[in-house]
């Protein structure tokens, strides 16, 4: 599960973050619909809730009780669907103001931001191997980042650009926070250990932050210049279809996996782009940290 959850989440974080810079790069402009295509395709998680209907393996933690009440599961789904909205929203004005290396580089202060998050709402206790490997990853993150930063500023206003430094950081901040919400949820209301239970969350909670996405569409008025972006689209309206739909399918599978290590693992269990951190039990950080 661990692995498998590993590949979606790399596979899919990287596809989805280049299709999204491509959408931009060939005319694409309408941040409404980068949001919106970052949840709306939730429905292909039906068939994998249809093909994976099996137990996982049990926890010697699991708490057991009562079940939860079916309108405080609906409350908190459209609680962290909005949330994932609004987060959604300021990644997409952070990847049109900058460039991917820079994204990349700002995207790696999510390490801290769950490791914070994780030690004041999961509880989580910070072992000298913990702490090493949030700090060496971050430091990596930011290495790598400064290495391969220069494309500039492609012609943006300073202002633009600091607006995209800063949101980013905030969408990384707050998906940070959905995590650790996520993993507050599994561990004391749902209370289920089941691969089913992953899926429902990304799930219910992508479809109230897509609703929420085609609200913000629709009232900003964005939908009206659609059409027109995908007839100046640089490389055709055929190119322009498959991008959005393939960026909608690469998110599902990243959001499948982020859920997945949360369910399996934990909330510091967690990975930024190309730097993935093992932090919950120390076999896990022995096999394989370097």
């Amino acid at each position: 599960m661990v692995a498998l959850n590993i590949f979606f989440l790399i596979a899919g974080q990287t596809a989805s973050t280049l299709l999204g810079r491509f959408y931009y790069n060939q005319g694409g402009n309408s941040k409404w619909m980068s949001t919106f295509v970052q949840t709306a395709g939730f429905p292909v998680l039906f068939v994998a809730l249809y093909l994976f209907q099996f137990k996982s393996p049990s926890s010697p933690t699991t708490i057991s009780g009562p079940e939860t009440p079916t309108t405080k599961i609906i409350l908190i789904y459209v609680a962290l669907g909005l949330i994932i909205a609004a987060d959604d929203l300021m990644y997409s004005y952070g990847l049109l103001y900058l460039p991917v290396s820079t994204y990349s580089l700002i995207c790696a202060s999510q390490l801290a931001f769950n490791a914070i998050f994780s030690y004041f709402l999961n509880a989580q206790k910070f072992t000298p191997l913990i702490f090493n490997s949030v700090l060496l990853l971050t430091f990596s993150a930011a290495l790598l980042g400064v290495d391969e930063d220069t494309q500039g500023t492609n012609g943006l206003s300073h202002g633009k650009y600091i607006l995209g430094f800063v949101l980013t950081l905030g969408a990384s901040a707050t998906y940070s926070l959905i995590l650790s919400l996520m993993q507050v949820t599994f561990e004391k209301v749902i209370k289920r250990e089941t691969f089913s239970v992953v899926l429902n969350m990304q799930i219910y909670t992508a479809l109230v932050a897509t609703l929420a996405s085609l609200i913000g569409l629709f009232a900003s008025g964005e939908w009206k210049t659609l059409q027109g972006e995908m007839h100046s689209f640089g490389t055709g309206r055929l190119s322009y279809v498959m991008t959005l739909l393939w960026t909608a399918i690469a998110w599902q599978i990243a959001s499948v996996g982020v859920v997945g290590l949360i369910f399996v693992v934990s909330s510091l269990f967690f990975k930024c782009d190309k730097h993935i951190c093992f932090t919950h039990h120390s076999s896990l950080c022995r096999d394989f940290l370097p």
